[in-house]
């Protein structure tokens, strides 16, 4: 099993600031360490490319709150 990353977008930092626009939330399947909080997503790719995880993204409502539903843990 491939590993999982899951990130979202930072609500202060804005497209084309030249700050790093995602937030890392968890880490699942692999062991890694991250040092830093905020990434950007290129930076996010290569990391998933060269572990060979899978980036998955948070998404946030039209409020910037985070979709409601069920969720289905195994």
């Amino acid at each position: 099993m491939a590993g999982k990353i899951f990130y979202r977008e930072r609500t202060k930092a804005k497209e084309g600031e030249k700050k790093p626009r995602f937030f890392l939330v968890a880490v699942a399947g692999v062991d890694l360490k991250f040092h830093v909080k905020h990434v950007r997503k290129t930076e996010l790719e290569q990391i998933a490319r060269e572990i060979g995880a899978e980036l998955i993204f948070l998404e946030l409502d039209k409020q910037r709150n985070y979709k409601a539903g069920k969720v289905d843990v195994d």
